[in-house]
């Protein structure tokens, strides 16, 4: 393993807007504030980088991928940045908020001054940290608001907390993109704010630039976090359970997005979401690698789009089924899964039962894992399995997994329901 010299990557932000830029060629980063005397742009390119939660290992990975910029959801700790610096790349910080979901209260005045102070301290801490490239201010606040302007006043607020005791590191609010109504009140309600993040899903990020010009925002925009079908936006069987893309299917979106991002002036970076592992909905939802640190065709395509091509991808899915939907306690269940290595090579397949989550939340927040339930296995394979299903009724997921010789991996499940009695 290779790790980066202490020479920065050559990136910028597009000119036209002002915001922090590295010269071609320069070492230092020094960022500026609209409205300062900005650095000689030789070079405007979106920043380059990933939405990120996991240890060194996989901080490794991602700056062997091509990333040159991170997006950490909270630097308490200054050994991330030190991390992230050693090896090359840039940080975005985030800098958690209390959430009004979560019991934070805005009229409550010793809360909003303890707040405060905490990120007066994390930004006195570390405004002078050489890998620090710009500060995310809180990150959805306005979930489950009726009205998000006093959360979004309130970011605004902290905003210029930060730009006070930094004035050399941009301010970032990110947002979830909802309604363009809600939108257009982003359009002038948070001048302390430099950067708009909008976390974006699926087929709503080809047509964001639209709908921005609808809402009248001209601000910069960043991508906070890219990814595929949501777990909120897939469609369900008819039980409940929301049915989950294949890693095939998911790369394919990464390869169509990131180059529709790219050609768009206003979208000064991009952040696929999550490069690393995450339980949400399930355990592969979002991850961009597997738990143990596996590479996926997603990471691959990322790495591809970040001009570092990929010799020998992950295996690729190309169908998968169950035999039914649903079935009654006991009985034999046969699945099976269609992949294929790049180079015809043998394929070993990992066949899991889970029971299906319950223990859903929104906007990211933690999640129990859901218990692995043991099962008879009767015959498995590569491409086929056949076991006895579940005694007790309830929803599961049948989890495939499948590993090539080098140990990158294809994700899928199949989500199916044991009834109460055999009798439909």
């Amino acid at each position: 393993m290779t790790l980066r010299g202490p020479s920065l990557p050559a990136f910028a932000l597009a000119a036209v807007f002002c915001l922090p830029a590295v010269a071609a060629g320069s070492n230092d980063g020094s960022a500026v504030r609209p409205g300062a005397a900005s650095p000689s742009v030789t070079v405007a390119t979106q920043w380059r980088g990933a939405a990120f939660e996991g240890n060194r290992d996989a901080l490794v990975r991602l700056a062997e991928a091509g990333a040159e910029v991170v997006r950490l959801y909270d630097v308490s700790d200054p050994a991330r940045l030190d991390d992230a610096g050693r090896l090359g790349l840039r940080v975005v910080a985030g800098l958690p908020v209390g959430h009004p979901r979560h019991g934070f209260r805005l009229d409550d005045p010793e809360a909003l001054q303890a707040q405060e102070a905490r990120i007066r301290t994390l930004v006195r801490r570390l405004r002078g940290h050489p890998a620090l490239l710009a500060w995310a201010v809180g990150n959805e606040v306005e979930t489950e608001q009726a009205d998000p302007l006093p959360a979004w006043r309130e970011v605004n607020r902290l905003a210029g907390v930060v730009s006070s005791l930094d004035p050399d590191h941009p301010t970032m609010m990110v947002v979830a993109d909802t309604s363009l109504d809600r939108l257009a009140l982003l359009a002038d309600c948070c001048p302390d704010v430099d950067l708009l993040g909008i976390n974006v899903y699926a087929g709503a990020v080809f047509d964001l630039p639209q709908r921005l010009r609808a809402a009248g925002i001209d601000k910069p925009v960043v991508v906070a976090e890219l990814g595929p079908l949501g777990q909120w936006q897939a469609g369900r069987k008819p039980w409940g359970a929301p049915v989950e893309l294949t890693s095939t299917q998911k790369a394919e979106f990464f390869r169509d997005a990131l180059p529709s991002l790219r050609a768009q002036r206003q979208i000064v970076g991009v952040f696929p979401f999550l490069w690393g592992a995450k339980q949400e909905q399930t355990a592969t939802w979002h991850g961009l690698l597997l738990a143990d640190g596996s590479a996926t065709a997603m990471s691959d395509a990322i790495a591809e789009a970040w001009g570092r091509p990929v010799a020998e991808p992950a295996p690729s899915i190309r169908g998968i089924g169950i035999a039914a939907d649903e079935f009654a306690p006991r009985q034999t269940i046969s699945a099976g899964v269609d992949a294929a290595s790049f180079d015809g090579s043998p394929l070993r397949t990992e066949w899991q039962v889970h029971a299906e989550a319950t223990d859903l939340r929104l906007g990211g927040d933690p999640e129990a894992v859901p218990p692995r339930i043991p099962v008879r296995i009767l015959h498995a394979d590569a491409a086929s399995v056949r076991f006895v299903g579940p005694a007790q009724p309830g929803a599961y997921r049948l989890f495939i997994t499948v590993r090539d010789r080098n140990g990158k991996a294809a994700t899928a499940n199949l989500p199916f329901l044991v009834r109460e009695t055999s009798e439909r």
